[in-house]
């Protein structure tokens, strides 16, 4: 990249006015000649950022999450990994951040709101670097809800939100945008964000109903670069531009841009960053796997990034291996990192062990009323069950040949270490697990076993599974309850249960480089 200017759209000392003592809006994340990891859906976590950080990005985004959503979320510092989790009432982390990127995040709101986008920006502003409202996404789902590139056509409501956000958050507040029919009406939209008092502006280079086969358009960002003084940083040059290193410098020039933010180029190989060019897919991958088991990643995200890595190798002998794995430790069993999970875990495990060491045992229980509960120590393994059963399946089929009422599973998150327990309760007689699990679909299985096997029930393992089961739509045990692609059945059976610690939710859907 050139070398840092001074001038229009040079880094400038801190700025901003006070908000109850505190200086708001300081202007600490400079925007100016950077290389950035572009927000991008399902990519944007943790494990990639990183990747991207290591690999020479100066600035990463995450993937844009929606205000409504971030607003039920409880912030928890996870002493296990080390992380801060932004987590739903569900349990599920919808957006988790360490140290490590502590002073080049920036996390991407989606939002219609000013006062909505305010308070999610005050949510997260001591564990961010910047905040950035998204203006470009082209999906209905977000433009039907009015967000992403709904907005453009909406001036006023853009200037209401970010003048919020710029007077009311201690982070520097940005904006990605597409550009609109004319170039001038971009131009007079651009010129009134920036009035905003903005600290950047991130352009992606097609109109709203563009797709990436459309060529980017180079002259319009280089327009808006020389119209306004703040640094404008370009995207969208991935699928005709960019394909190494030089090419990122190439495609500032062409724009005139202070910044380069790089999506699909990034998500094929975060080494796109690198200087010294591109490294090996294998090495890039490998390294990608640590640091999603490092920080807990769910599997069906790891498995998405690393299917997006592998692209037209899907088909190889590795890439089936990975098709067919539905565990992180089947992951990194598929790349031959079987060793890194399980020390990895015995880690983990320690950690937790540690954190739990002082704190009395009965505040370890599930619940107040203990007595009468029939406990196992047993832990639910998806490789010894055929894809379409599981415990919970069989355990209701069960009650409902029995004519009995359907099992009742009351699932808590201890917070010490935000591990999940469960009872179940079938014909008034409570049935617990002792071994705590990562997720609530793990504990409520456990929880069904111990049911199972104290009746003598058959469980659904491989080679006891009742034939009447075969039928009946697979329940994917540890899935991800906001992955789009495969929603939870609806088993009449399965109520739900009131965490132990009030903790919103997360991804819309299936989407890269807004």
């Amino acid at each position: 990249m050139a070398p840092m200017q001074v001038g229009p759209g040079a880094c400038s000392p801190p700025l901003g006015c006070r908000r109850g003592g505190m200086l708001v809006n300081s202007l600490s994340l400079c925007y100016h000649n950077k290389l950035v990891l572009a927000p991008m859906v399902r990519v944007g976590t943790l494990p990639m950022r990183l990747l991207a950080l290591d690999y020479g990005a100066d600035i990463v985004y995450c993937e844009e999450l929606i205000d409504l959503k971030m607003l039920k979320c409880k912030r928890v510092v996870n002493e296990v990994l080390s992380t801060v989790d932004f987590v739903a009432p569900d349990g599920r982390v919808v957006f988790r951040t360490c140290a490590r990127e502590r002073n080049q995040v920036v996390f991407q709101l989606g939002t219609s709101d000013a006062e909505r986008a305010l308070a999610v920006a005050r949510l997260v502003e001591n564990d961010v670097a910047g905040i950035d409202v998204n203006m470009g996404c082209p999906k209905e789902y977000s433009t039907k809800g009015g967000m992403g590139a709904a907005l453009l056509s909406d001036p006023d409501k853009i200037e209401q939100i970010l003048s919020t956000l710029v007077h009311g958050t201690s982070r520097p507040v940005t904006c990605k945008i597409r550009i609109l029919p004319s170039l001038e009406d971009t131009l007079s939209l651009v010129k009134r964000i920036e009035k905003t008092g903005i600290a950047a502006i991130a352009v992606h280079g097609r109109k709203r109903e563009e797709r990436p086969q459309h060529p980017v358009s180079c002259e319009t960002i280089k327009a808006i670069a020389e119209t306004l003084s703040i640094p404008v940083i370009a995207n969208g040059g991935s699928h005709d531009h960019i394909q190494g290193y030089l090419d990122i410098e190439d495609f500032r020039r062409a724009t005139a841009a202070s910044s380069v933010m790089v999506a699909r180029a990034a998500m094929w190989n975060p080494s796109i960053f690198l200087k010294a060019g591109l490294r090996p897919l294998e090495e890039v991958m490998h390294k990608y796997i640590r640091y999603a088991v490092q920080y807990d990643n769910h599997y069906t995200n790891t498995k998405y990034c690393l299917c997006q890595m592998l692209r037209e190798q899907l088909e190889s002998p590795q890439g089936r291996l990975l098709h067919a794995a539905q565990s992180s430790r089947e992951i990194c069993e598929a790349f031959g990192l079987g060793v890194l999970y399980e020390e990895s875990s015995r880690e983990q495990d320690s950690r937790r062990a540690e954190l739990l060491a002082g704190i009395p045992e009965e505040a370890r229980e599930l619940g107040d009323d203990v007595s009468g509960v029939i406990k196992m120590a047993v832990k639910f393994d998806r490789r010894a069950y055929p894809p379409q059963i599981t415990p919970k399946m069989c355990l209701l089929e069960w009650c409902r040949r029995e004519k009995l009422a359907q099992p009742v599973y009351q699932t808590v998150q201890r917070p010490q270490d935000r591990l999940f327990g469960s009872v179940v309760t079938v014909a008034e007689q409570k049935y617990q697990s002792t071994l705590w699990d990562k997720s609530k679909k793990l504990a409520e299985q456990a929880a069904a076993i111990v049911c199972l096997r104290s009746r003598g029930l058959p469980e659904g393992r491989l080679g006891d599974e009742s034939p009447s089961l075969h039928k009946r739509k697979r329940e994917a045990p540890d899935q991800d309850p906001g992955d789009p692609c495969t929603q939870d059945p609806a088993l009449a059976g399965e109520l739900c249960k009131k965490p132990l610690v009030a903790l919103g939710s997360g991804e819309e859907s299936l989407q890269e480089g807004r």
